[in-house]
């Protein structure tokens, strides 16, 4: 049972309900964690508007990247929600399952492709290390741009404040969903 109420529109405020439709926008729902931040609406806005930036209207990591990312972030911080509602949308982005196991079972990036295990170290060097190497940010740098490397950095941190909003609100999966990262 989460910590805080998942609020919906009608739980809101008159003047603060256009938070939740504008979240709803590009997601097309309000999922759990941001029905929990809606206890908080103008960081709620906030955090969505961040979100949006990101994935939606100005992306420069494509979705395939931003998903393995993601991963990352959540087996990281044993995030059971976002990985568990990730691992679909990574399918769906073309990430391929052995780059899936490989998150999910903590093995090295090296055995994947530089393409993709790259962004798996970049994401661990900067969540464990809280720096990334010189020759893994010349790596993304190369592959993605200055921007796209920036907005990588910026992507961690996204996904990483909402698995910590997952785990300290305790907010629980759906009910009928299974849980897809191993205890």
């Amino acid at each position: 049972m989460p910590r805080v109420p998942l609020l919906n529109k009608e739980d809101l405020p008159p003047d603060k309900q256009g938070i939740h439709d504008q979240i709803a926008a590009h997601r097309g729902h309000v999922a759990r964690p941001f029905a929990a931040l809606l206890n908080s609406p103008d960081t709620a806005s906030r955090v969505s508007m961040l979100g949006e930036q990101l994935g939606y209207v100005s992306p420069t990591i494509s979705a395939e990247v931003r998903e393995i990312i993601t991963l990352t972030t959540a087996r990281f911080l044993e995030c059971q929600y976002i990985w568990t509602h990730h691992c679909e949308s990574a399918k769906q982005a073309g990430v391929r399952e052995e780059v899936v196991e490989a998150i999910r079972d903590g093995g090295s990036p090296r055995r994947l492709p530089p393409k993709e295990g790259v962004f798996i170290q970049f994401t661990r060097e900067l969540l464990e290390d809280k720096r990334v190497r010189d020759a893994t940010y010349s790596a993304v740098e190369h592959l993605l741009g200055q921007r796209g490397a920036v907005d990588m950095v910026v992507t961690i941190g996204y996904y990483a404040m909402l698995c910590l909003v997952v785990n300290a609100l305790e907010i629980d999966l759906e009910e009928g969903i299974t849980s897809l990262l191993p205890a």
